[in-house]
Protein backbone atom coordinates (compact mmCIF):
# COMPACT_ATOMS: atom_id res chain seq x y z
CA UNK A 1 0.00 0.00 0.00
CA UNK A 2 1.63 3.22 -1.18
CA UNK A 3 1.79 5.66 1.76
CA UNK A 4 0.14 9.33 1.54
CA UNK A 5 2.28 12.49 0.47
CA UNK A 6 2.43 14.64 3.12
CA UNK A 7 3.34 18.80 2.51
CA UNK A 8 4.37 19.96 5.44
CA UNK A 9 4.87 24.38 6.11
CA UNK A 10 6.92 24.92 9.15
CA UNK A 11 9.95 27.03 9.94
CA UNK A 12 12.52 28.61 13.03
CA UNK A 13 12.77 32.64 12.67
CA UNK A 14 16.46 32.34 12.54
CA UNK A 15 19.21 32.51 10.10
CA UNK A 16 19.17 29.09 8.74
CA UNK A 17 22.18 27.11 10.05
CA UNK A 18 22.75 23.90 12.91
CA UNK A 19 23.09 26.49 16.06
CA UNK A 20 21.51 25.55 18.52
CA UNK A 21 19.57 21.96 19.53
CA UNK A 22 16.15 23.11 18.33
CA UNK A 23 17.79 23.47 15.04
CA UNK A 24 19.81 20.32 14.85
CA UNK A 25 16.79 18.85 15.93
CA UNK A 26 14.21 19.94 13.16
CA UNK A 27 17.07 19.65 10.24
CA UNK A 28 17.38 15.88 10.92
CA UNK A 29 13.70 15.16 11.77
CA UNK A 30 12.54 16.60 8.57
CA UNK A 31 15.21 14.80 6.64
CA UNK A 32 13.96 11.25 8.34
CA UNK A 33 10.35 11.52 7.36
CA UNK A 34 9.64 9.55 4.68
CA UNK A 35 6.98 10.35 1.98
CA UNK A 36 7.25 14.25 3.01
CA UNK A 37 7.97 17.58 1.11
CA UNK A 38 8.65 20.47 3.90
CA UNK A 39 9.04 23.73 3.27
CA UNK A 40 10.93 25.50 5.67
CA UNK A 41 10.96 29.13 6.11
CA UNK A 42 13.76 30.44 7.97
CA UNK A 43 16.46 33.48 7.69
CA UNK A 44 19.79 34.90 5.94
CA UNK A 45 22.35 33.67 6.21
CA UNK A 46 21.43 29.74 5.10
CA UNK A 47 24.05 27.22 5.13
CA UNK A 48 23.87 25.07 2.01
CA UNK A 49 24.11 21.59 4.18
CA UNK A 50 20.88 23.20 5.93
CA UNK A 51 19.07 24.25 2.97
CA UNK A 52 19.41 20.16 1.56
CA UNK A 53 17.82 18.71 4.21
CA UNK A 54 14.10 20.46 2.96
CA UNK A 55 12.07 19.90 -0.22
CA UNK A 56 12.06 23.82 -0.81
CA UNK A 57 13.81 26.19 2.45
CA UNK A 58 12.37 29.88 2.23
CA UNK A 59 14.10 32.99 3.74
CA UNK A 60 11.59 35.30 5.38
CA UNK A 61 12.33 39.26 4.64
CA UNK A 62 10.04 40.79 7.22
CA UNK A 63 12.50 42.69 9.46
CA UNK A 64 12.74 40.95 13.28
CA UNK A 65 11.85 43.10 15.92
CA UNK A 66 11.21 40.36 18.26
CA UNK A 67 10.85 42.65 21.84
CA UNK A 68 9.80 46.13 22.60
CA UNK A 69 6.43 48.47 21.52
CA UNK A 70 7.12 47.50 17.61
CA UNK A 71 6.47 43.61 18.16
CA UNK A 72 2.36 43.63 17.64
CA UNK A 73 3.29 45.23 14.13
CA UNK A 74 6.02 43.29 13.71
CA UNK A 75 3.60 40.13 14.27
CA UNK A 76 1.38 41.80 11.68
CA UNK A 77 4.09 42.04 8.93
CA UNK A 78 5.21 38.79 9.31
CA UNK A 79 1.70 37.67 9.17
CA UNK A 80 1.22 38.90 5.98
CA UNK A 81 4.18 37.49 4.38
CA UNK A 82 3.43 34.07 5.85
CA UNK A 83 -0.23 33.99 4.75
CA UNK A 84 0.92 34.94 1.02
CA UNK A 85 3.14 32.01 1.48
CA UNK A 86 0.84 29.38 3.22
CA UNK A 87 -1.29 30.54 -0.21
CA UNK A 88 1.24 29.68 -2.62
CA UNK A 89 2.42 26.39 -1.21
CA UNK A 90 -0.90 25.22 0.21
CA UNK A 91 0.70 22.25 2.55
CA UNK A 92 -1.46 19.78 3.90
CA UNK A 93 -0.56 20.29 7.42
CA UNK A 94 1.66 23.43 9.42
CA UNK A 95 3.97 22.39 11.96
CA UNK A 96 4.50 25.39 14.41
CA UNK A 97 8.00 25.29 15.89
CA UNK A 98 7.76 27.33 19.89
CA UNK A 99 4.24 27.67 20.64
CA UNK A 100 3.82 31.02 20.87
CA UNK A 101 7.03 33.23 19.42
CA UNK A 102 6.31 35.37 15.99
CA UNK A 103 6.56 32.75 13.52
CA UNK A 104 4.21 30.58 15.35
CA UNK A 105 1.70 33.31 16.19
CA UNK A 106 1.72 34.31 12.33
CA UNK A 107 1.27 30.65 11.34
CA UNK A 108 -2.06 30.60 14.02
CA UNK A 109 -3.45 34.15 12.00
CA UNK A 110 -3.52 32.82 8.38
CA UNK A 111 -3.95 29.21 8.30
CA UNK A 112 -7.55 28.75 7.82
CA UNK A 113 -8.24 25.44 7.38
CA UNK A 114 -4.98 23.85 7.33
CA UNK A 115 -4.63 22.26 10.17
CA UNK A 116 -1.27 23.32 12.95
CA UNK A 117 0.57 20.97 14.88
CA UNK A 118 2.39 23.37 17.49
CA UNK A 119 5.78 21.83 18.59
CA UNK A 120 7.39 22.95 21.42
CA UNK A 121 11.06 23.54 22.44
CA UNK A 122 11.52 24.55 25.84
CA UNK A 123 12.24 28.36 25.69
CA UNK A 124 8.99 29.28 24.40
CA UNK A 125 7.59 27.57 27.51
CA UNK A 126 10.64 28.96 30.03
CA UNK A 127 9.47 32.49 28.37
CA UNK A 128 5.57 32.03 28.93
CA UNK A 129 6.23 31.01 32.85
CA UNK A 130 8.09 34.47 33.66
CA UNK A 131 5.72 36.67 31.58
CA UNK A 132 1.58 36.93 31.24
CA UNK A 133 2.38 38.42 27.36
CA UNK A 134 4.08 35.66 26.26
CA UNK A 135 1.27 33.02 28.06
CA UNK A 136 -1.17 35.12 25.63
CA UNK A 137 1.12 34.52 22.37
CA UNK A 138 1.21 30.47 23.50
CA UNK A 139 -2.68 30.34 24.82
CA UNK A 140 -3.21 31.59 20.59
CA UNK A 141 -1.19 29.46 19.31
CA UNK A 142 -2.34 26.87 21.46
CA UNK A 143 -6.11 27.92 20.69
CA UNK A 144 -5.32 27.47 16.71
CA UNK A 145 -3.67 23.78 16.96
CA UNK A 146 -5.48 20.85 16.72
CA UNK A 147 -2.53 19.08 18.45
CA UNK A 148 0.74 20.39 20.81
CA UNK A 149 3.85 18.20 21.03
CA UNK A 150 6.03 18.13 23.41
CA UNK A 151 8.92 15.83 24.13
CA UNK A 152 8.44 15.01 27.78
CA UNK A 153 5.36 14.32 29.72
CA UNK A 154 6.77 17.37 31.95
CA UNK A 155 7.26 19.55 29.97
CA UNK A 156 3.29 18.73 28.13
CA UNK A 157 2.50 19.06 31.84
CA UNK A 158 4.00 22.86 32.49
CA UNK A 159 2.22 23.29 28.91
CA UNK A 160 -1.00 22.45 30.05
CA UNK A 161 -1.05 24.67 32.66
CA UNK A 162 -0.15 27.69 31.31
CA UNK A 163 -2.70 27.37 28.92
CA UNK A 164 -5.34 27.02 31.77
CA UNK A 165 -5.35 23.26 30.88
CA UNK A 166 -8.12 24.20 28.15
CA UNK A 167 -6.10 21.81 25.42
CA UNK A 168 -5.35 18.96 27.73
CA UNK A 169 -6.89 16.53 24.77
CA UNK A 170 -4.50 18.15 21.98
CA UNK A 171 -1.01 17.35 24.01
CA UNK A 172 0.98 14.87 22.78
CA UNK A 173 4.06 13.26 23.82
CA UNK A 174 6.80 12.72 21.11
CA UNK A 175 10.08 12.19 22.39
CA UNK A 176 13.09 13.75 20.42
CA UNK A 177 15.40 11.59 19.14
CA UNK A 178 19.00 11.14 17.00
CA UNK A 179 20.84 10.26 14.44
CA UNK A 180 21.57 6.66 16.06
CA UNK A 181 23.07 5.24 13.56
CA UNK A 182 26.20 7.64 13.11
CA UNK A 183 27.34 7.39 17.14
CA UNK A 184 30.34 5.61 17.89
CA UNK A 185 31.78 4.26 20.87
CA UNK A 186 35.22 4.05 22.65
CA UNK A 187 36.28 0.31 21.23
CA UNK A 188 38.16 -0.32 25.06
CA UNK A 189 36.81 2.29 27.67
CA UNK A 190 39.01 2.98 30.39
CA UNK A 191 38.46 0.52 33.35
CA UNK A 192 40.86 1.86 35.70
CA UNK A 193 40.04 3.95 38.75
CA UNK A 194 41.50 7.39 39.32
CA UNK A 195 40.26 11.30 37.89
CA UNK A 196 37.91 11.68 35.23
CA UNK A 197 38.03 13.21 31.74
CA UNK A 198 34.94 15.05 31.97
CA UNK A 199 32.79 17.04 29.06
CA UNK A 200 29.96 19.56 29.19
CA UNK A 201 28.57 20.67 26.09
CA UNK A 202 25.69 23.71 25.74
CA UNK A 203 24.45 27.27 26.04
CA UNK A 204 26.48 29.05 28.11
CA UNK A 205 23.47 30.70 30.44
CA UNK A 206 21.87 30.90 33.89
CA UNK A 207 19.53 27.94 33.35
CA UNK A 208 22.49 25.60 31.93
CA UNK A 209 24.13 26.37 35.14
CA UNK A 210 27.89 25.69 34.03
CA UNK A 211 29.21 27.11 36.65
CA UNK A 212 27.56 23.99 39.14
CA UNK A 213 30.67 22.20 37.20
CA UNK A 214 33.08 24.29 38.00
CA UNK A 215 31.68 24.85 41.39
CA UNK A 216 31.88 21.19 41.70
CA UNK A 217 35.28 20.62 40.66
CA UNK A 218 37.34 22.66 43.08
CA UNK A 219 34.99 20.55 45.54
CA UNK A 220 35.72 17.09 44.66
CA UNK A 221 38.42 14.65 46.18
CA UNK A 222 39.71 13.91 42.89
CA UNK A 223 41.54 16.42 40.52
CA UNK A 224 39.15 15.61 37.55
CA UNK A 225 39.24 17.55 34.73
CA UNK A 226 36.75 19.06 32.68
CA UNK A 227 36.42 20.39 28.56
CA UNK A 228 33.20 23.23 28.72
CA UNK A 229 32.30 23.19 24.90
CA UNK A 230 29.74 25.87 23.85
CA UNK A 231 29.23 29.56 23.70
CA UNK A 232 27.26 32.27 25.31
CA UNK A 233 26.92 35.13 27.81
CA UNK A 234 28.75 33.95 30.68
CA UNK A 235 31.72 32.27 29.17
CA UNK A 236 34.16 35.12 30.58
CA UNK A 237 32.61 34.66 33.75
CA UNK A 238 32.87 31.34 33.85
CA UNK A 239 36.39 31.36 32.93
CA UNK A 240 36.88 33.86 36.15
CA UNK A 241 35.18 32.01 38.63
CA UNK A 242 37.67 28.63 37.06
CA UNK A 243 40.54 31.20 38.14
CA UNK A 244 39.26 32.23 41.89
CA UNK A 245 38.01 28.49 42.60
CA UNK A 246 41.84 27.40 41.47
CA UNK A 247 40.60 24.94 39.07
CA UNK A 248 42.01 26.96 35.98
CA UNK A 249 44.73 24.34 35.13
CA UNK A 250 41.61 21.51 34.86
CA UNK A 251 39.00 23.74 33.16
CA UNK A 252 39.30 23.54 29.41
CA UNK A 253 36.97 26.21 27.41
CA UNK A 254 36.05 25.23 23.59
CA UNK A 255 33.75 27.26 21.60
CA UNK A 256 30.51 25.51 19.49
CA UNK A 257 31.27 22.65 17.51
CA UNK A 258 29.40 21.55 14.63
CA UNK A 259 27.91 18.27 15.69
CA UNK A 260 30.11 15.78 13.71
CA UNK A 261 32.94 17.56 15.40
CA UNK A 262 31.45 16.96 18.50
CA UNK A 263 30.10 13.10 18.15
CA UNK A 264 34.14 12.67 17.02
CA UNK A 265 35.51 14.15 20.29
CA UNK A 266 32.75 12.34 22.61
CA UNK A 267 34.16 8.79 22.89
CA UNK A 268 37.69 10.53 23.96
CA UNK A 269 35.93 11.74 27.23
CA UNK A 270 35.15 9.02 30.30
CA UNK A 271 31.76 11.06 31.28
CA UNK A 272 29.37 13.49 30.40
CA UNK A 273 28.25 16.73 32.89
CA UNK A 274 24.54 18.08 32.22
CA UNK A 275 23.99 20.41 34.30
CA UNK A 276 20.62 22.60 33.81
CA UNK A 277 19.01 23.84 36.94
CA UNK A 278 16.09 25.16 35.67
CA UNK A 279 13.47 23.75 32.32
CA UNK A 280 15.24 21.52 29.90
CA UNK A 281 12.65 20.29 27.23
CA UNK A 282 14.55 17.13 27.07
CA UNK A 283 18.28 16.99 27.31
CA UNK A 284 19.42 15.55 23.42
CA UNK A 285 22.81 16.49 24.58
CA UNK A 286 22.58 14.10 27.09
CA UNK A 287 20.96 11.15 25.15
CA UNK A 288 23.91 11.82 22.11
CA UNK A 289 26.56 11.65 25.31
CA UNK A 290 24.83 7.99 26.13
CA UNK A 291 24.91 6.88 22.52
CA UNK A 292 28.61 7.27 22.24
CA UNK A 293 28.91 5.27 25.71
CA UNK A 294 29.72 8.41 27.79
CA UNK A 295 28.05 7.97 31.69
CA UNK A 296 26.31 10.77 32.60
CA UNK A 297 25.42 12.80 35.61
CA UNK A 298 22.82 14.60 35.63
CA UNK A 299 20.80 17.60 37.05
CA UNK A 300 17.42 15.88 38.37
CA UNK A 301 15.08 18.39 36.80
CA UNK A 302 11.64 16.39 35.98
CA UNK A 303 12.09 16.29 32.27
CA UNK A 304 15.33 15.21 32.24
CA UNK A 305 14.68 12.54 35.15
CA UNK A 306 11.81 10.89 32.89
CA UNK A 307 14.85 10.63 30.17
CA UNK A 308 17.25 8.99 31.84
CA UNK A 309 16.48 7.48 35.11
CA UNK A 310 18.00 5.03 36.01
CA UNK A 311 20.53 5.13 33.22
CA UNK A 312 22.63 8.34 34.80
CA UNK A 313 23.56 9.48 37.95
CA UNK A 314 21.58 12.18 39.78
CA UNK A 315 22.56 14.97 41.59
CA UNK A 316 20.55 18.11 43.41
CA UNK A 317 19.92 21.08 40.43
CA UNK A 318 22.40 23.80 41.05
CA UNK A 319 24.05 21.97 44.01
CA UNK A 320 27.93 21.90 43.46
CA UNK A 321 28.41 19.70 46.22
CA UNK A 322 26.19 17.12 44.89
CA UNK A 323 27.69 17.35 42.24
CA UNK A 324 30.69 16.56 43.13
CA UNK A 325 29.86 13.69 45.07
CA UNK A 326 28.26 12.17 42.21
CA UNK A 327 31.95 12.43 39.86
CA UNK A 328 34.10 11.22 42.88
CA UNK A 329 31.63 7.87 43.07
CA UNK A 330 31.84 7.08 39.20
CA UNK A 331 35.76 8.35 39.50
CA UNK A 332 36.26 5.71 41.76
CA UNK A 333 34.04 2.61 41.03
CA UNK A 334 35.31 1.67 37.49
CA UNK A 335 32.50 -1.12 37.72
CA UNK A 336 29.97 1.43 38.30
CA UNK A 337 31.13 3.37 35.20
CA UNK A 338 30.86 -0.02 33.16
CA UNK A 339 27.16 -0.45 34.17
CA UNK A 340 26.41 3.09 33.75
CA UNK A 341 28.26 2.62 29.95
CA UNK A 342 25.84 -0.59 29.52
CA UNK A 343 22.42 1.31 30.42
CA UNK A 344 23.72 4.29 28.70
CA UNK A 345 23.85 2.96 25.74
CA UNK A 346 20.35 0.70 26.30
CA UNK A 347 19.04 3.99 26.94
CA UNK A 348 20.11 6.30 23.77
CA UNK A 349 18.61 3.11 21.78
CA UNK A 350 14.86 4.18 22.55
CA UNK A 351 15.60 7.72 20.71
CA UNK A 352 16.23 7.48 17.08
CA UNK A 353 15.55 10.47 15.22
CA UNK A 354 13.64 7.77 12.77
CA UNK A 355 10.87 7.15 15.27
CA UNK A 356 10.56 10.51 16.19
CA UNK A 357 9.64 11.61 12.18
CA UNK A 358 7.46 8.86 12.01
CA UNK A 359 5.69 9.29 14.63
CA UNK A 360 4.90 13.15 14.03
CA UNK A 361 4.49 11.68 10.88
CA UNK A 362 1.39 9.73 11.76
CA UNK A 363 -0.45 12.15 14.09
CA UNK A 364 0.10 14.88 11.13
CA UNK A 365 -2.14 12.74 8.89
CA UNK A 366 -4.24 11.94 11.51
CA UNK A 367 -5.04 15.64 11.81
CA UNK A 368 -4.79 16.43 7.88
CA UNK A 369 -7.04 13.81 6.64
Amino acid sequence: MTEKFLKILTGINRPSAPSSGSMILVRDLYSAMPETRTTFLGREPVDPAWQAAFGELTALSTVKRPHGPHFDSYVDELTREVGALIEKIQPHAIHAQYVGFALSQAFSRTAGNIPIIAIAHGPDVMVAERSAWEREGMYEVAAASAAIVAPTAALADRIDRLTGREFTNRLSVIPWGIRLSEARVRAHPPTEEGPLALVHAGRLDENKSTATAVEALALTEQPHHLTVIGHGVLREHLEQQALELGVRDRVRFEPFLPRAELWRRLPHFDAFVGTTAGLEAFGLVLIEAQAHGLPVAYSDVPEVREVLGTTGVPYTPGDPRSLAVALDEMGRDAHLREALTSAALKNARRYDISTTGRRLRELTLRVAF
